[in-house]
């Protein structure tokens, strides 16, 4: 996964940590690595406890109801995360960073999260990062479908709350 620019591919990777908060910092470590982010510095409790606040921070931009609140929560990251851009060339050739250069990896994922939210909000619309609208089912998902009509956050459990509706509009036969 390029986690540049800054797109789908980091606001998938935030639903999947808000869905599935890690537990440690070498879980962080790999589950980064496994996006294809590269590490350069030691991944630090601290950078857990960074990352956990950020997902924390996240999850309000997604539950906003509004668009207003959205951009203002999201503006809000960016004020506390963001450097003026710059080119870098340290992976996988010349690619933009929103932030300073060598920071702790809590300080890196903010800087992605913040501008990577920011991005895809604005280039696919307000309402494209949601909750499964499958009865139980709390997962956050980020809507990067051609038609931005996703309401679940994965097949099953759109099948499941597909079969639901069907059983419920099924005549009871009382014998």
């Amino acid at each position: 996964m390029h986690l540049n620019p800054y797109g789908a591919d980091v606001v998938n990777f935030a639903a999947d940590l808000a869905n599935r908060p890690p537990a440690s910092a070498g879980e962080l470590a790999d589950r980064c690595r496994t996006a294809g982010l590269v590490l350069e510095r030691p991944v630090e409790p601290v950078d857990l406890d960074q990352t956990l606040a950020v997902i924390a921070a996240w999850t309000n931009v997604v539950d906003a109801t509004d668009e207003r609140a959205k951009a203002e929560l999201v503006n809000e990251m960016l004020a506390r995360s963001a450097a003026y851009p710059r080119l870098t060339d340290h992976a996988h050739g010349w690619h933009l960073h929103y932030r300073d250069d060598l920071q702790p990896l809590g300080a890196v994922l903010f800087a992605l999260i913040s501008v990577g939210t920011a991005m895809h909000l604005v280039s696919r619309g307000m309402d494209r990062l949601g909750r499964c609208a499958a009865a139980g089912c709390e997962m956050i998902f980020s809507d990067t479908s051609r038609t931005a009509r996703q309401r679940y956050c994965s097949q099953p459990c759109a099948n499941r709350d597909a079969v639901r509706r069907h059983r419920a509009r099924r005549p009871t036969h009382v014998t």
